[in-house]
């Protein structure tokens, strides 16, 4: 299992402006994450619209993170980008489980929900000022 290639790139850009201290064009900033900048500006404009990244535009423009690094967490970046975790779909609202038509949620249901919400417990706890360099 793996968060996806947008994820991780999101989180080297979170990272990359962390360190950066100030603003950043998109273009530098794809080639210190190598990321590729097309991608690059899809995903800042989820940081932005999420509140996590400031973008400026115009002649100095660029971006520039809009939180204190302990104010983000690796969580805040996967919901973001992903939506939020679950470890399995059953977890999802509206699954019809069919593992055990007598007992819902199923017993399948119940363990998955307990790795999702520890797995998003542990995201939490990681903010990005464990992370400045």
């Amino acid at each position: 299992m793996h968060i996806t290639l947008e994820t991780d790139y999101a989180i080297r850009i979170v990272d990359r402006l962390i360190n950066a201290k100030g603003r950043i064009d998109a273009k530098t900033l794809s080639e210190r994450t190598d990321v590729p900048q097309r991608f690059a500006l899809k995903i800042l404009r989820k940081l932005t619209e999420g509140g996590i990244v400031k973008s400026y535009k115009g002649a100095g423009g660029g971006y520039e993170i809009a939180l204190s690094p302990s104010e983000i967490s690796l969580y805040d970046i996967v919901e973001l980008v992903e939506g939020t975790y679950r470890f399995s779909r059953c977890v999802g609202d509206g699954y019809n489980c069919t593992c055990n038509k007598n007992e819902l949620p199923c017993a399948y249901q119940k363990v998955f929900s307990n790795i999702s919400e520890e797995v998003c417990r542990m995201l939490r706890k990681q903010t990005f000022d464990k992370f400045v360099k």
